[in-house]
């Protein structure tokens, strides 16, 4: 039997949605409203939607889909410096696959620059972008760091392996997130209402869980879950019995993945490279110390110290609301966009094009 398929069975899953429908029951026996806990994981909204999880689901309960995808919270500011590095001459981007059709300022995005003449190489990991300046030494060769704590820490390393080689021609262009500072700005936001959170397992695996203690203090449960539909049922379990019980803490379903200390040894590959710094999100503006930039020891491989990347103030796409999706408060039919002049084959919006965006799970998974 694979690992995973004892996290698909039916019957233990129509056990656990027993389970959440009594503790609803209780909790609106109470007088309790309906229960909105978001998910910020870009595996969880592909999972959540691919499962068909969200038309299982008691009434009592209502899943928003919050900013876990890396691709779809890079601000359009971001985008726009991004195709600023591409004409440069001298120069490749390199970059994961997802990124090429994000758009950007009227519509262009690395597509469109790669057509008109731009270098821009498709990478599996950062080592290989550091294997493309090796190959490559006339030229410079930019890494674009788009991710969570999960992903940075290779970056870290490779960027650690540069200095080593002292592969001065090597740069890495820091838009990775952190995740915390994120959820305290949601839970800031008055727009935005959200009761429960269904915590990240990739990047509770370096994180671990006191990163978030912060939620249990302001009486919101936040449950690390896995991928599979069990997983997540038991999340859901756990969250809405916190609820009802009056008792909000931070713990971890997801125990065969993630320890409770995380990882100490990549978040010390983290510390040693990186520092946070305030970031843009999509939709969201700039957040304090919710991102990760290069620190001034290695300011010889970080492009933002190299490059001039200032851009002008940069507006979403007219009509997109990706950043009303990301913040929780609509569901992606509700964009006038959505399904229409906006699907996977023809994106306006990041939602769309990455397809752990949800906008490219509702759509490919038929909730509309």
């Amino acid at each position: 039997m694979h690992l995973t398929s004892a996290f698909q069975d039916k019957t233990l899953c129509a056990g656990l949605l027993a389970r959440l429908t009594r503790a609803l029951d209780s909790l609106h026996a109470a007088g309790g409203k309906q229960l909105r806990f978001m998910e910020v994981c870009g595996t969880h909204t592909m999972a959540i939607f691919q499962s068909g999880l969200r038309s299982l689901l008691p009434k009592g309960i209502a899943h928003l889909s919050g900013p876990g995808c890396p691709v779809c919270v890079t601000h359009d500011a971001d985008i726009a410096a991004i195709l600023h590095l591409a004409e440069k001459d001298s120069l490749i981007v390199a970059t994961f696959g997802d990124m090429l059709r994000v758009p950007g300022p009227n519509g262009n995005n690395l597509k469109h620059a790669q057509a008109a003449g731009a270098r821009v190489e498709i990478v599996y990991s950062p080592l290989d972008a550091l294997t493309l300046a090796a190959k490559n030494p006339g030229d410079t060769v930019v890494f674009l760091g788009i991710g969570f704590e999960a992903t940075a820490p290779a970056v870290a390393a490779t960027l650690l392996c540069a200095c080593q080689q002292q592969r001065k021609n090597f740069r890495v262009f820091s838009l990775h997130k952190r995740v915390p500072p994120v959820l305290r700005s949601l839970l800031n936001d008055a727009d935005t209402d959200i009761d429960a959170f269904l915590l990240p397992g990739h990047v509770s695996t370096v994180l671990g869980l006191a990163p978030y203690a912060f939620l249990a203090e302001a009486r919101v449960p936040g449950v690390v879950g896995g991928f599979e539909p069990a997983d997540i049922l038991l999340a859901l379990c756990l969250i809405t019995e916190q609820i009802r019980d009056g008792q909000p803490a931070v713990v971890n379903a997801y125990p065969r993945a993630v320890n409770d200390a995380g990882n100490p040894k990549a978040r010390a590959l983290l510390d040693q490279v990186f520092v946070p710094s305030d970031a843009l999100w999509r939709g969201m503006g700039r957040i304090a110390q919710s991102g990760f930039a290069v620190r001034p020891d290695f300011a010889a491989w970080d492009a933002a110290a190299t490059f001039d990347l200032r851009v002008a103030e940069t507006p979403p796409p007219r009509g997109c609301r990706c950043g009303d999706v990301l913040k929780g408060r609509i569901a992606p039919p509700a964009c006038p966009l959505f399904g229409k002049v906006c699907t996977p084959a023809t994106p306006t919006g990041p939602c769309m094009v990455s397809t752990e965006g949800s906008c490219a799970a509702c759509y490919n998974y038929s909730e509309r």
